[in-house]
């Protein structure tokens, strides 16, 4: 098994036993726009999660994120199929849905991308579809919003905030009125699903596969999370923004085709229990800080501050200073 990564984050460490990345039988550290084709011939599979990997972030660094979660992800498929490796597992997302009211969304619903991460992961479907064949097997994982406990914790996700609040100051602040749609998936579910996608056989989908990762008991509203917060940490305080604007991002999510195709890799994590996690595995760090959301925990804060000292320049690439 072989990692390749940029490193922005390596250092985000969270109460980790060893690092990550011993796992691996070998660790790159590189730029997924320049992946080194020589690599390739050695692989079977590819599991592509390289992307700006949130709204924030796409907005604050919008042509890097379509350069890189669209034209390197398309490069790196068709570099990968020219050097004959014959599995394409590409990390795709429910928010692409965008604001869909009424029942809850398929595979074949309209797509309504509304920032600048949702419409990189369409426009990369689109690609990846074209390059699909019978040598050529490629699976998009519409994942649900990631929670959960991890080695590096991101508090920049909505479930993960809330709990991270609750915890540090006892307080849980929503930003909007509480009412969007949200479906969630812990981050070892996730695991699952890359897991099957990797070993699918073609009679479960066909060469090319988009199918919604996630649970249908896991669409939730956003007040919903923080009330079930609540009941898991004792004494918390929960404020909405009743004159927020509306948050258009807002999706049901349908997840049938996943159960179908999917039996023996249905999520295991329920709600409670991925609070009760993430609770558990904050106050093993000690995690005390109310001031998290200027913390590392913040991934957009991480860029920000590479950003200002001149290690990265504006399209998200590593200052040569030799």
């Amino acid at each position: 098994m072989l990692g390749f990564d940029m490193g922005f984050f390596a250092h985000c460490l969270t109460n980790a036993p060893f690092l990550p990345e011993c796992r691996v039988d070998m660790q790159y550290f590189g730029d997924v726009r320049n992946f080194p084709k020589h690599l390739l011939p050695h692989l079977d599979a590819i599991v592509h999660l390289a992307a700006i990997s949130n709204d924030p972030m796409g907005k604050a660094f919008e042509d890097a994120t379509y350069e890189i979660n669209h034209r390197a992800s398309i490069e790196l498929a068709i570099k990968a199929k020219e050097a004959k490796v014959g599995t394409f597992v590409y990390a795709s997302s429910c928010s692409m849905y965008g604001f869909a009211e009424g029942d809850a969304k398929s595979e074949d619903s309209p797509l309504n991308p509304l920032t600048a991460y949702a419409k990189s992961k369409v426009s990369s479907e689109i690609d990846l579809r074209r390059l699909a064949d019978e040598s050529f097997k490629v699976t998009c994982l519409r994942f649900s919003t990631a929670c959960g406990m991890s080695d590096r914790l991101r508090l920049d996700l909505v479930l993960n905030d809330f709990v991270a609040g609750a915890v540090a100051s006892r307080k849980i602040n929503i930003l909007s009125d509480g009412s969007p749609w949200r479906p969630l998936i812990n981050v070892k579910d996730m695991a699952r699903a890359i897991d099957w996608a990797i070993g699918r056989d073609r009679t479960s989908g066909g060469d090319f596969l988009a199918v919604n990762v996630g649970s249908d008991e896991w669409n939730y509203q956003v007040h919903d999370l923080a009330e079930a917060v609540a009941k898991v940490i004792p004494n918390v305080e929960i404020s909405i923004n009743k004159n927020a604007q509306p948050d258009k991002r807002s999706y049901k999510v349908s997840f049938n085709l996943f159960k179908k195709l999917a039996p023996a890799y249905q999520p295991q994590f329920d709600l409670i229990t991925t609070i009760t996690e993430l609770k558990n595995g904050l106050e093993t760090m000690g995690f005390n800080d109310k001031d998290y959301h200027n913390s590392n925990l913040m991934r957009i804060r991480v860029l920000t501050k590479l950003r200002q000292a001149g290690l990265i320049t504006e399209q998200l690439e590593w200052v040569n200073n030799s």
